[in-house]
């Protein structure tokens, strides 16, 4: 008799259960071998990972889901009569494999609150219902004589305890176990490549790339230096500053780090996308390290750095697209039709956003977690660090940290122009002993910093103004000018302000509305419009996505009332280069308008800044830290990082923290915007994920809803109600028939 594990779908044949097995098995060990040369518990990853990917699909076996596997009967709603789950876990249990049984319990519904598994005693990874206990206990011995039939038994194993973070290492296992099973179910339904590229990172190789790319760039600035000089900007000091960003370079290239955690913090335009990468390719050498991420806080940073890395770092021959990989969003999926669509971590270089990051490692869900495995052995480059997460998940933020470094092999740069030291901050370090040693000495760091000190002067208005009102303060300003708000919709309103009373050559937007494909396209205009002399009297309105790591300059600068490193973010996008003796940030409140929102979120943050201003703090980076501790005494989060730490350790809630671990505080999916990429969507015809990367945009759960959206898969969304490529999904959402639809 012929057993399966898939039934046959849209002219594939249904596969053999043994043929899925092994499959699963063979990959899923080589995903742990290849984590463990890196990790402290290695032998158990490996050890633990064997059993959960052989049993994992034991229950398949059950006659009654064999009916629906074969097709000679049809499952109600395309599920399995019983819980085919319910008897690997079962058998794991009884051979005292826990951590095995926990990852097949676990490889479909996600990882639960081990205390409430607890307190269901006996039934600890079983199934909810005590008839589908009753029934697997009753017919185990027969699917495993089955199973046995099938394929070469398991020799008996003494199952060993990993002495490093359990909670870690329990996601790292099931997500070995999770990418093979996805993987293969993919490959098997003809949506995903037998055989992927493998790109290896080749660390010198790419050192040895990226010293010709930063040589050339050298003198390619100084040729733009002569230009600038002979048109009567003070090249002396150009080439003072250039001559600074070479030694930043070489500093970070050269810098002798033991540790596995190191900081950066180095002024505007210092160079430090090139300087922290030749760091990372350094120490990736050295420690033989398999892959370098870049973690930005901002999607429309990605594209910039993408760019620069992909021409900077991609060999010989090579696609650059394959070497440097661009994830902007957290885009994973469960169902067996969409699993191909999730965005993986297979590249050498993976510039993606902190969101996708961290909520990977909060994450319990299957899908998310299946890419974990190939974090261990990892260079991580978080920039604009400050910018990453906000307060009240910093503290088991640095755990993880702390823990991927001690027991995954990962080394960590946390890199900012106004880095805050969270570490050593007391509620966030709790009893953690993290030294994190720099990596451009406090001479050089002090010499980049004589730039700082006049470039920019700040400037507070803090009486609420309307939107008219901002719009006519904002316009006296010499320009190019920068504008940027808290919140998406209110961006949206005071950009179409603007073009319906101006014109449209007034005016351009950027912000998370709009996809990355078109985030891109308005940046490329931006920078041509910058790069024209004759074109100052226009204005650029933004979320605070344009505040860190976008290599933009305006002649003026206008930031909502936000955090004090949100200003200094924002203030690095002004006059970069110093070249305008009287540039300015102003700081602007935002009166009461039905059109606008506001960003709670803010609100704390907010409030310490302006008691800085009230008190005439000067405005620096030196302010960083101290704003940081301030926000946490005013909002008295302490709890909440108690809570976090307590809920992370043994028995971990790993549920519960993939609920409370939100990088931005609001519940969000994938809408694709593309009326033709979505009718593919649709059709189930091929669509690769990097596809649905660039034409999607985040939309909040609230609206998830007729006649905002149409539902496309499980996890997957069409926005339905207009978007354009000025304003993006607003555009639908500010439309007059749209203001009487019900909101949130």
């Amino acid at each position: 008799m012929t057993y399966y594990a898939h039934s046959a779908k849209d002219g594939t044949p249904a596969q053999a259960y043994e043929l899925h097995v092994e499959k699963v098995r063979t990959q899923a060990l080589n995903y742990a071998k290849a984590a463990a040369k890196f990790a402290k518990d290695g032998d158990a990853l490996v050890q633990a990972t064997e059993p959960a990917a052989v049993y994992h699909d034991l229950g398949k076996l059950d006659d009654a889901n064999q009916e629906v596997l074969s097709g000679a009967v049809r499952g109600a709603n395309g599920k399995l009569p019983v819980n085919h789950v319910d008897a690997g876990a079962a058998l794991c249990k009884r051979s005292n494999l826990y951590l095995s049984a926990a990852t097949v319990y676990a490889h479909h519904a996600g990882l639960p609150d081990v205390p409430d598994e607890l307190a269901r005693d006996k039934a600890l990874f079983r199934d909810c219902n005590t008839k589908t206990i009753a029934h697997t206990d009753e017919m185990l011995g027969k699917l495993l004589e089955i199973h046995n039939s099938l394929m070469p038994a398991l020799p008996d194993i003494q199952q060993k305890e990993p002495s490093g973070d359990l909670a870690m290492f329990l996601r790292m296992l099931l997500s070995c176990l999770a990418d093979a099973d996805h993987l293969d179910t993919s490959v098997n339904y003809g949506n995903y490549p037998a055989v992927e590229p493998v790109v290896e990172l080749c660390a010198a190789k790419r050192l040895a790339a990226l010293d010709a790319y930063v040589t050339k760039l050298g003198r390619s600035d100084g040729r733009k230096r002569m230009d600038a000089y002979v048109a009567g900007i003070d090249g002396r000091d150009d080439t003072e500053r250039a001559k600074l960003r070479d030694e930043m370079y070489h500093a970070c290239r050269n810098a002798s780090v033991e540790a596995s955690v190191a900081g950066c913090d180095s002024p505007v335009g210092s160079g430090k996308t090139t300087a922290v990468m030749a760091n990372l390719l350094a120490v990736a050498e050295k420690r033989n390290l398999r892959r370098i991420f870049v973690v930005l806080p901002f999607t429309n940073i990605i594209t910039q750095s993408v760019d620069i890395y992909r021409e900077a770092l991609a060999l010989p021959g090579e696609n650059s697209r394959d070497a440097v990989a661009e994830l902007h969003h957290r885009a994973d999926f469960e169902s067996e039709d969409a699993r191909h669509l999730t965005a993986l971590w297979r590249a050498p270089i993976i510039v993606t956003t902190a969101v996708a990051f961290f909520e990977t490692l909060a994450s319990n869900r299957p899908s998310a977690l299946r890419r974990l495995h190939e974090l261990p052995g990892s260079a991580v480059f978080v920039d604009e660090a400050h910018a990453a997460l906000p307060v009240r998940l910093l503290p088991l933020a640095r755990k993880w940290i702390e823990v991927l470094a001690k027991d995954w092999g990962c080394y960590w740069v946390l890199a900012s122009g106004s880095l805050t030291r969270f570490w050593e901050i007391q509620e966030i370090a709790q009893d953690s002993k993290m030294s994190v040693p720099e990596l451009v000495n406090d001479d050089l760091r002090t010499r980049l910093s004589v730039y700082e000190q006049s470039r920019v002067a700040y400037s507070a208005n803090l009486v609420p103004m309307t939107v008219d009102k901002l719009i006519a303060f904002v316009m006296s300003a010499p320009g190019p000018r920068l504008v940027i708000v808290n919140t998406v919709q209110s961006a949206a309103v005071i950009a179409l302000r603007i073009r319906d009373r101006l014109g449209r050559g007034k005016v351009e937007h950027l912000s998370t509305a709009l996809t990355p494909e078109d985030r891109e396209k308005t940046l490329k205009r931006v920078r041509d419009r910058l790069a024209d002399e004759s074109d100052t009297d226009w204005v650029l309105v933004a979320t605070s996505c344009v505040e860190a790591g976008v290599n933009l300059s305006f002649r003026n600068g206008f930031r909502e009332l936000a955090s004090l490193v949100a200003l200094l973010q924002a203030a690095g996008r002004v006059n970069r280069e110093g070249i305008y003796p009287d540039a300015r940030m102003f700081i602007f409140c935002l009166a009461d308008d039905m059109e606008l929102t506001r960003n709670p979120g803010m609100q704390d943050s907010a409030a310490v800044l302006r008691n800085y201003l009230a008190r005439g703090r000067e405005i620096s980076p030196a302010l960083s830290t101290q704003s940081i501790q301030d926000e946490i005494r005013r909002a008295g989060v302490s709890s909440v990082f108690e809570e976090l730490l307590n809920e992370e350790n043994p028995p971990s809630c790993y549920k519960t923290i993939a609920g409370k671990f939100r990088v931005i505080d609001s519940d969000t999916s994938l809408a694709i915007v593309d009326e033709t990429l979505a009718g593919r969507v649709r059709r189930c015809e091929s669509v690769e994920w990097r596809e649905i990367q660039r034409k999607s945009v985040h939309i909040a759960a609230y609206r998830l809803c007729e006649p905002y959206v149409k539902q496309l898969t499980d996890e997957l969304w069409h926005w339905n109600i207009g978007y354009d490529e000025f304003v993006g999904y607003m555009f639908g959402m500010l439309q007059p028939l749209c203001r009487f639809l019900p909101e949130k």
